[in-house]
């Protein structure tokens, strides 16, 4: 797979899933052999969907037993993110969360998602740990659904190396715009991810950048250029879903992306639309925008 990554034109940074890329391999092997191709590691991402025993929570699961697996497994990911050098670790927490009225006690579920972050956190502060939330899926509700109680989320654990990814699907399906999410996040927290996609705003769809919403993805680049992201732009995309190649799909993704930069720093340099945005003007910014993105009648 590493080799096969080396191959797209334009990659540089590839992201790790713990533990199901370290079946039978050493982190520290694992980092040799990608550096060794030329690509970079921008971090670790958890995975619990593989264990049975998480189904119904990882940090929330109400088995104390099993509760703890999950924070053992998770350190063990923080870890395997130091030794890779790649001191960054994304926590999808998916399995927290509820189906039915009835469940949950859900001051006591938030008091047990807390604790946990705050002991991620704390087991080796030099790993950035980032929130990735989602609305639902596999649960129906997610404890972590969306920007603004992630952040609170954030500000209740209290630990300096928190923050947030945000995974543009996820975003639309929450109902959120995604430019938005990332001002509140740089405004209350730091954006530490960025997974680029596009879906339908129905479900993760993880179709190609810019497939469906164009200008919302042009417009969530220009905002983490002014609040000066410089992490990885990852792909969080499903070619395999349809048979799509996946060195192809992720080289039409690398292009679609520099292009819609262009068209940022082109946006940036019109003086017009920084005082339509101003005057809260939507015609005359989308006069401005439409122009750039389609050129001269």
């Amino acid at each position: 797979m590493v080799q096969r990554a080396a191959t797209v034109d334009g990659l540089t940074v590839l992201d790790l899933n713990f533990p199901d890329h370290f079946s039978g391999t050493e982190p520290v092997e694992l980092a040799r052999q990608i550096r060794s191709e030329g690509l970079e590691i921008s971090g670790l991402a958890m995975r619990y969907y593989s264990v049975r025993e998480f189904a119904l929570g990882a940090f929330t699961n109400p088995d104390p037993v099993v509760r703890q697996k999950a924070i053992d497994l998770t350190k063990r990911g923080s870890d395997a993110a130091a030794a890779c050098d790649a001191p960054m670790l994304t926590l999808w927490l998916g399995q927290d969360g509820f189906d039915y009225a009835f469940q949950m006690d859900y001051a006591r579920a938030w008091e047990m998602e807390i604790e946990g972050i705050r002991e991620i956190a704390d087991h080796n502060p030099n790993v950035q740990i980032s929130l990735e939330y989602k609305p639902n899926e596999p649960r129906s509700f997610s404890l972590l659904p969306d920007a603004a109680t992630t952040l609170l989320a954030i500000d209740e654990v209290g630990r300096p190396n928190l923050g947030v990814t945000l995974d543009m699907a996820h975003v639309l399906y929450a109902e959120e715009n995604p430019a938005f999410a990332a001002a509140l996040v740089a405004r209350r927290s730091k954006l530490l991810g960025l997974h680029l996609n596009d879906a339908y705003a129905k479900r993760d769809d993880g179709l190609m950048v810019g497939a469906v919403h164009s200008v919302q993805t042009i417009e969530l680049l220009r905002q983490i250029k002014r609040d000066g992201y410089s992490g990885a732009l990852y792909f969080d995309t499903f070619p395999d879903i349809t048979g799509l190649d996946p060195v192809k799909e992720c080289e039409t993704n690398i292009k679609t992306v520099r292009r819609m930069i262009a068209i940022v720093d082109r946006l940036d340099q019109n003086n017009g639309l920084t005082d339509a945005i101003h005057r809260q003007d939507a015609v005359g910014a989308q006069a401005i925008l439409q122009q750039i993105m389609l050129g001269n009648d």
